[in-house]
C-alpha cells in the first residue's frame, strides 16, 4: 500500500512539472505550510532579492504638532478591522501623523505589492531622461524582436505597457494558483514565462490592468539600462530621495530578474517619498529626478481607462477632493492630494473590498476625506 501511495505522489509530481506547475511546490513551502492562504506583506524575506541601497539620509521634517492630533475613532476602527500596519499623513513636506500596528515601527519593511508598478514606470521615466530609451513610443519589439512576430503585439509600445493598454494575453487572478499571477510570483524563471507570451488584443485599443504587462515593461527597461533595476533604482530614486532605509526587491531565482509588477519591500516613510516626488512634478531636494512632462503623463487618467488610470498611477478626479495614488494588493496606498499638498500612506494585510464603478477601492476616497477633515486646515 505504501509503495502505491509513494508511486501516486511521484506521478503527481512528474505531471505538475511536465505541465509547468512545478512552482506550486514553492507556493506550498513558502505560503501554505506557514499557515497563509496567499502572498502576504511580510513574505519578502522568503524570496531571493536584490538590495536597493540608500545613501545620505534626508529624513522627513516633523511638523510642530507631529502626532498631537488623534485620529478619529471611526478611522481607527477601520484601520484596526483591515489589519493595518501603518498610517501616515504628510502635509507641505512635513510629517504630521504616524501610526503603526501589530508591533511594527518606522523601520519595518513591508511588501509594496503592485505599488512597485508605479516605481517601474518611474524607472522608465529615468531611463528616458538618461537617454537610454528614446521615448514612451519605443516599441517592446525594439528590445525583444520576437514580439515583432505577434500580429497583435508587434506595435506594443512602452507607453502601452505603462498605461495598461498592451492587449497582453493575461488573466489577472490572485486567487487561482493555476493562473499567471501565481506562476509569476512563485516561479523561478520570469524570462522563460514572460517573453513567450502572446497578445489577445491589438495594443493601444483597450485598458486592462495586468501584472504581466508591467513585468514586460521591466524587462525592456532592464535591457535598456544594462544593469539590474535594483541598482538603477538605488542611483536614480533611493539615494537622491534620501530614503531612510535600504529596501529589497524580490527576484525570480533563475535570472535574477526583479518582479517589477510587485515586491519592493520598503519602509512606509520611504514609500511616502514617491508621493512627494509626484506632487513636486519630479523634483526633490533641488534635483529633477523625473521630467514634469513625464509626471503629468503618469498622473493623468487615460481615455481607455475612463480616466481612472494614468501611467502606473490610479487617478480619481471624480471625487469631491481630487487625488491620485500608488496602489497594491491588500490596500497598500500612497495617496497624493494635490489641492492640499498632502500625502497619505496606508499599508496592511487586509482591505475593504468595496469598489466604485471604475474598480477603484472606495476606502481610498474615505482616507482622503478623513485626512483633509483632520489635517487640511
Amino acid at each position: 500500500m505504501l509503495s502505491i501511495i509513494v508511486g501516486i505522489v511521484v506521478l503527481l509530481l512528474i505531471i505538475c512539472f511536465v505541465l509547468g506547475y512545478g512552482y506550486l511546490f514553492t507556493a506550498v513551502r513558502k505560503t501554505y505550510l506557514k499557515g497563509k492562504t496567499g502572498a502576504h506583506i511580510f513574505d519578502g524575506q522568503d524570496f531571493s532579492s536584490n538590495t536597493i541601497k540608500n545613501g545620505n539620509i534626508l529624513p522627513w521634517e516633523k511638523a510642530s504638532d507631529y502626532n498631537q492630533i488623534s485620529l478619529p475613532q471611526k478611522l481607527v476602527a477601520h484601520l484596526d478591522k483591515t489589519k493595518s500596519v501603518s498610517f501616515l499623513v504628510i502635509k507641505d513636506g512635513k510629517l504630521l501623523s504616524e501610526n503603526y500596528w501589530q508591533g511594527n515601527n518606522q523601520a519595518s519593511r513591508t511588501n509594496s505589492f503592485s505599488m512597485a508598478k508605479s516605481v517601474t514606470v518611474m524607472l522608465l521615466g529615468c531611463a528616458i531622461q538618461d537617454r537610454k530609451i528614446e521615448s514612451t513610443d519605443t516599441k517592446l519589439s525594439y528590445f525583444y524582436p520576437e514580439f515583432a512576430k505577434d500580429p497583435k503585439g508587434k506595435d506594443c509600445t512602452l507607453g502601452n505597457l505603462s498605461a495598461m493598454e498592451s492587449g497582453l494575453d493575461w488573466d489577472e487572478d490572485y486567487a487561482n494558483p493555476f493562473k499567471p499571477n501565481a506562476r509569476a510570483y512563485y516561479g523561478d524563471d520570469l524570462a522563460n514565462f514572460m517573453l513567450k507570451r502572446k497578445f489577445k488584443a491589438e495594443s493601444g485599443t483597450q485598458f486592462e490592468y495586468q501584472s504581466g504587462t508591467t513585468q514586460l515593461l521591466g524587462f525592456a527597461v532592464r535591457k535598456a539600462i544594462g544593469e539590474s533595476l535594483s541598482s538603477y533604482a538605488s542611483e536614480k530614486l533611493w539615494k537622491p530621495l534620501g530614503m531612510e532605509y535600504p529596501a529589497f526587491w524580490n527576484l525570480d531565482r533563475e535570472n535574477g530578474m526583479e518582479k517589477t509588477y510587485c515586491c519592493i519591500n520598503a519602509a512606509s516613510r520611504d514609500f511616502a517619498k514617491f508621493g512627494q516626488l509626484l506632487l513636486d512634478n519630479g523634483m526633490y531636494n533641488g534635483q529633477q529626478l523625473l521630467s514634469p512632462e513625464f509626471v503629468k503623463k503618469m498622473i493623468t487618467g487615460t481615455k481607455l481607462s475612463q480616466e481612472s488610470y494614468g501611467n502606473g498611477i490610479w487617478v480619481n478626479n471624480d471625487a469631491k477632493i481630487k487625488h491620485y495614488y500608488l496602489r497594491g494588493l491588500y490596500g497598500q496606498y500612497v495617496i497624493c492630494i494635490p489641492d492640499y499638498n498632502m500625502i497619505v500612506v496606508r499599508t496592511g494585510s487586509s482591505r475593504d473590498e468595496a469598489k466604485d464603478t471604475k474598480e477603484r477601492p472606495e476606502e481610498v476616497e474615505m482616507f482622503v476625506n478623513e485626512a483633509v477633515a483632520i489635517f487640511g486646515k
